[in-house]
């Protein structure tokens, strides 16, 4: 429902916006005066084609597409082209219909009409709300329906009026109102969605026009005047036969929608009417043919803005997924700043440790070399501890880079008592000089190997030894000590390492957010590696972090 409403609001604002955008190119002076001059010029030249005859006052016309043009002007722009229907019927009767009544009678003849349909249009623009771009069934049902309410007044009014001037009989009312009514009501079902659509959405018209349409819109106007004209050479039995015209209107309107639908409907009533005239039919034999052009007027209509409601509705899906796409680009896009920001703060971590480190071995060999008498087996000691720490930096640099070219880690077969000496003998120093011992358990089984990344896997170990020892430190505990080990554990088969302490221990509120992404009690990032850590607290006073994988 929600969806809907968004839909319904889209097409609608859109639609509003093309109203106001019409109603300015024609707003100025000079621009409305040509309209309206032009608007009136039209509906006088379309009552001359369609006219056919009066009938003591009442012109009969099988449509009237000069008021469905005027009608949709007046639904578009509003009461002021009430004012030219009203000019336009009052040529119309001098000029087109060489009416013999009286001048007070044509007066209120134009006045019923300009004022019937002024506010039938009025009702429907400002209280009914009515959609002029006619994008939703509701409006073209709404259309129609106003146009049949308005053409009822105008015709019921108009009688009265030459009931009143003895210009009818009572017996004449129905001859005179029938074709009048439905006349009215078809030049607005076929004429005033036509004229709404061409004021407010030319342009697709225009965007989608090409060579195929165009052979396609003479394809369907040869169609349906060979069809047309079978139906009107049969006679008066030929209606029985208009049923096949609803095939090439509904075509027309399931490939175009309502534009379609408008056009091949307009191309269909002056097909029919320039037949009807072709073969001399008479006035009475035109009520039945209206009847049925007025059912396919509804009929092609339904069908065109159902399509265009259904365009217009994928429009809007297409248009909200594009919108998810985009938030979902810019997601992705924040995630990778995040994780190049993470990334980077990691790194300079990892790698300020084994550079702090080689920073105090180079120092140390300074301090050896400028003593009276160097050691040279602790400076060697000491350049081979430094290029093993800056070995391990450049080591931790190259695995990421790589992890992040490839998107995963590099995997190979790890002894894991060689790897954690070496971390250890990378550690060694700095836990040293804290003050901390450090060993790797006698229980670790030289024969344990698994299959992972090896910089990573060290570099938690790395990161575990010197989180403990800085701990200690911190606490002053004496006597610190740190306990590697590695063992196998059975159901399911494992290899855990263990790195345990006797410091102070982990408080409750780190431990209830301990394994979060990037959590630590300490400023700065700790490094993530893909296995499986729990703490634990062997003793009081004590901490121990275990990290568990697949062998």
């Amino acid at each position: 429902m929600k969806s809907s409403g968004r839909v319904d609001s889209s097409i609608s604002g859109s639609s509003l916006a093309a109203t106001r955008k019409c109603t300015s190119q024609f707003g100025t002076a000079p621009a409305s005066s040509l309209l309206t001059i032009g608007v009136i010029a039209a509906y006088v030249l379309l009552e001359w084609v369609s006219f056919i005859h009066e009938y003591k006052g009442v012109p009969i016309t099988p449509w009237n597409p000069g008021l469905g043009l005027v009608f949709g002007f007046t639904v578009l722009f509003g009461a002021r082209y009430a004012a030219v229907l009203f000019a336009g019927a009052v040529i119309a009767e001098i000029a087109v219909l060489r009416t013999n009544l009286w001048w007070p009678i044509i007066l209120g003849l134009a006045a019923i009409i300009a004022g019937g349909y002024g506010l039938v249009a009025q009702v429907v623009r400002g209280h009914l709300r009515l959609d002029a771009g006619l994008n939703r069934l509701r409006d073209v049902v709404l259309l129609l329906v106003s146009g049949a309410v308005g053409a009822a007044l105008v015709a019921v009014f108009i009688c009265l009026l030459l009931l009143a001037d003895h210009e009818l009989d009572l017996a004449d009312v129905l001859v005179a109102a029938g074709p009048l009514l439905i006349g009215d009501i078809i030049g607005i079902a076929v004429i005033t969605p036509l004229t709404l659509r061409l004021a407010l959405h030319p342009q697709p018209l225009l965007d989608h026009f090409s060579l195929r349409m165009l052979m396609e819109f003479l394809l369907f106007v040869a169609v349906v005047i060979a069809t047309l004209w079978v139906i009107v050479a049969v006679g008066p039995n030929g209606s029985k036969l208009f049923y096949v015209m609803f095939l090439p209107v509904v075509v027309a309107a399931v490939r175009y929608g309502l534009d379609g639908a408008c056009i091949g409907l307009a191309v269909t009533q002056l097909a029919l009417v320039g037949l009807l005239h072709l073969y001399g039919y008479e006035a009475n034999a035109f009520a039945e043919f209206q009847l049925l052009m007025l059912i396919l007027s509804a009929t092609g209509l339904t069908v065109g803005v159902v399509v265009t409601e259904r365009r217009h509705a994928d429009e809007m899906v297409r248009a909200v997924e594009r919108e998810l796409k985009a938030k979902e680009l810019e997601a992705a896009q924040a995630a990778r700043f995040n994780l190049v920001s993470g990334t980077a703060a990691a790194l300079a971590h990892e790698i300020n440790q084994p550079l702090t480190a080689a920073r105090a071995l180079a120092r140390s060999v300074q301090q050896l070399l400028r003593g009276p008498v160097p050691d040279a087996a602790r400076v060697g000691a000491n350049i081979e501890n430094l290029i093993t720490q800056i070995d391990h930096a450049g080591g931790v640099v190259r695995r990421m880079r790589d992890f992040l070219r490839r998107g995963r880690p590099h995997s190979s077969t790890i002894v894991l008592s060689e790897l954690l000496s070496d971390a250890l003998a990378l550690a060694g120093p700095e836990v040293a000089s804290k003050g901390v011992s450090i060993a790797l358990d006698s229980a670790t089984d030289d024969s344990l190997v698994i299959h992972g990344d090896a910089v990573q896997l060290q570099q938690v170990t790395l990161n575990l030894v010197r989180n403990a020892a800085e701990a200690i430190a911190d606490a002053r505990t004496p006597n610190g000590r740190i306990r590697v080990v590695a063992r196998r554990l059975e159901a399911p088969a494992r290899i855990e390492i263990s790195v345990v302490d006797n410091g102070p221990g982990i408080t409750a509120e780190v431990a209830e957010r301990l394994f979060h992404p990037l959590t630590t009690s300490k400023t700065g990032l700790v490094w993530a590696y893909r296995s499986r850590l729990r703490s634990s607290r062997p003793t009081a006073g004590a901490s121990g972090c275990r990290q568990a994988g697949p062998e």
